[in-house]
């Protein structure tokens, strides 16, 4: 790598990281629920003994944490040390414990039940109250300032995503229902998982936090699911058709989704993952449309402009936000007069700084 390249990411802030790993994170996650709903419709097609369908949603999940447990072990043994783990409170491991089953446990759980009774597309566009309600979360819970224009940006979004959402059933009529229903739970679970991670990971080192979560957490969800539905539900988990297709799920979803999902909870800011994950249905919906090849409805254009309107939202300068809202307030020769100081104070600090 050039040294100009190298001395330009030495100067990139945590936050600045954060997001890119947000970004990141998004678009993998965006294009999961197509990548694993192709994956069980490859293992429809290809039965085991029996006629069973080797790769469900549930193996996917199970598997797949497992695996990645080979490259986070690789990455982050150097954090448990018997120093870290002393210094970890009843309180620290009964966070980790809370994270472990909300974001590995419950909340995948409830996706995979919605997309087993719904599409793609319907869960995607449900799962879309998740920026505005972790801005307001955070706010609450980890005292983190509400970024108005985030937040806005979130809310065009949401009416985006709705305005898609209800025109996609037959005759152009909403259709919310059970599996958009644990869709909307399972949104609901994975705002609280990441205001969760968020606060364990001010604390807690990744390596510890990554780990110890995969790993309860898959312990969790295999004692869930064979409470609920049976052991069976696993035995054909190690079926040569699965172990030869899991990884076109585990590596780029689990392995290095879940990192960059990690790296943005403990460095970026709330208002650019909120933004980030503003952009997601419009991806998931892209990625359904190659991948299974759904159909949006007639919503999606409409739907999707309103999207990019609240990216354009989302991107504003502070000063082109500021003149929005006194537009708004005062009108336009106010907006103008800001125009004129803000113009008049740059000139100044220019000429000053020109002296000096």
């Amino acid at each position: 790598m050039p040294r100009n390249a190298l001395i330009k990411l030495n100067d990139l802030s945590p936050a600045t990281i954060g997001m890119g790993f947000a970004w990141v994170g998004v678009m993998i996650y965006a294009a999961s629920n197509s990548i694993a709903t192709l994956l069980v419709d490859i293992g429809s097609a290809n039965p085991v003994a029996g006629g069973r369908n080797a790769i469900t949603f549930t193996n996917l999940l199970f598997l797949g944490s497992l695996i990645s447990l080979v490259p986070m072990t690789a990455l982050f043994r150097g954090d448990w040390t018997r120093t870290n783990l002393r210094a970890l409170s009843r309180k620290d491991w009964g966070l980790l414990t809370l994270s472990a089953f909300l974001s590995s446990a419950l909340t995948p759980g409830l996706f995979f039940f919605a997309l087993e009774h719904s599409n793609v597309t319907n869960v995607v566009l449900v799962s879309r109250i998740e920026p505005p309600l972790f801005l307001l979360a955070a706010a609450v819970f980890l005292r983190e300032r509400i970024n108005l224009r985030a937040l806005s940006a979130g809310m065009v979004a949401l009416v985006g995503a709705t305005l898609m959402i209800s025109l996609r059933g037959s005759g152009d009529t909403c259709v919310f229902d059970i599996g958009e229903i644990a869709a909307a739970v399972a949104t609901l679970s994975y705002v609280a998982s990441a205001i969760v991670a968020r606060r364990v990971l001010k604390s807690i080192p990744m390596g510890i936090f990554s780990i110890y979560r995969t790993v309860v957490g898959a312990a969790m969800y295999f004692a869930l699911v064979s409470f609920l539905q049976g052991p069976e539900q696993f035995q054909d988990l190690f079926s040569p058709v699965l172990l030869s297709w899991i990884w076109v799920y585990a590596i780029p979803v689990i392995v290095i989704g879940q990192l960059a999902w990690f790296f943005a909870l403990k460095y970026a800011r709330a208002s650019d993952m909120s933004l980030a994950t503003s952009v997601s249905p419009l991806a998931g919906i892209i990625f359904a449309m190659v991948l299974l090849g759904e159909n949006p409805g007639t919503g999606f254009v409409p739907g999707a402009a309103l999207i990019v309107a609240a990216i354009c939202i989302g991107q504003m300068r502070d000063t082109t936000w500021q003149r929005m809202r006194v537009i708004l307030r005062d009108g336009p020769t106010a907006a103008l007069n800001l125009s004129v100081s803000v113009f008049a104070s740059r000139s100044i600090g220019t000429l000053q700084g020109g002296r000096a």
